[in-house]
C-alpha cells in the first residue's frame, strides 16, 4: 500500500530573517516539526492499521546547517474480525542533521542524514523489537515567503539492524541494506516520499 507522508514544521522562535539572507541566513533559529502517518487496509472482516506522530525540534547551528531531534510512537494492529492478532506500539527517538545548497532564488537543495532508533513491545505476546539505522534523503525545499515554505523528500539509502526478543526462545537479529530509490522496476515509485510545509517567524 502507498502512503503520503504530511510532514507540518512550525518554527517555535526566530528572528525574522529572510531565508535568501547569505550571511546568516538561519542561524540561530529554533524549529519544530513533525511527521504524520495513518493507513488502515480491511479485507472482509479483517482490519489492519498503522499509525505515527513524530514531532522534532531543532535548531540552525550554521546559516545552512541545521540539527534536530525527533520522539514519538509508531502503532501497528491487526484484527481478523474474532480476536486481535496484533497490537504493537514502538517508541521512535530520530536525531537528524540536514545541509541547506541554494539552487536559484528560492528554491534549496538539501541533504539529510538521520539515525532513528526504535522499541517496540508486541502487547499480545510481550515480545520486544529493538532496531537502529542510517537514513540519507536528499530533498528541495521551496521558500514562498519569509515565513512559509514547502519542502520534499524521499529516501534514497538506509542501512540497519533489527533485533526481536520473545517472551519464550531466542532472540533474532537481522541486518539490512537499501541503496535503491526506486520500490521496484515494475513501478518505478520514489521510495518514502514525504511532502510537507514549514511556517518561519
Amino acid at each position: 500500500m502507498k502512503k503520503i507522508v504530511l510532514i507540518a514544521g512550525i518554527v517555535l522562535f526566530g528572528m525574522n530573517v529572510n531565508a535568501q539572507d547569505k550571511g546568516k541566513g538561519l542561524q540561530g533559529t529554533w524549529w519544530v516539526a513533525g511527521e504524520i502517518s495513518s493507513s488502515t487496509s480491511t479485507t472482509g472482516n479483517a482490519k489492519s492499521s498503522d499509525n505515527m506522530i513524530l514531532p522534532i525540534a531543532g535548531y540552525f547551528i550554521a546559516p545552512s546547517t541545521t540539527i534536530g531531534l525527533g520522539v514519538g510512537v509508531i502503532n501497528s494492529k491487526v484484527d481478523n474480525g474474532v480476536t486481535t492478532t496484533k497490537d504493537v506500539a514502538t517508541t521512535v527517538i530520530k536525531p537528524l542533521i540536514r545541509k541547506y545548497w541554494n539552487v536559484s532564488g528560492n528554491l534549496f537543495f538539501y541533504g539529510q542524514a538521520a539515525l532513528p532508533i526504535t522499541m517496540g513491545k508486541d502487547n499480545i505476546s510481550n515480545g520486544k523489537t529493538s532496531s537502529f539505522a542510517l537514513e540519507v534523503a536528499p530533498g528541495f525545499d521551496y521558500v514562498i515567503n519569509k515565513w512559509l515554505t514547502v519542502e520534499s523528500s524521499f529516501t534514497v539509502f538506509n542501512v540497519g539492524q533489527t533485533t526481536e526478543t520473545p517472551q519464550t526462545g531466542d532472540k533474532t537479529t537481522k541486518f539490512y541494506f537499501g541503496a535503491n530509490p526506486m520500490n521496484s522496476v515494475a513501478d518505478r515509485t520514489l521510495g518514502s516520499l514525504q511532502l510537507g510545509i514549514k511556517f518561519l517567524f
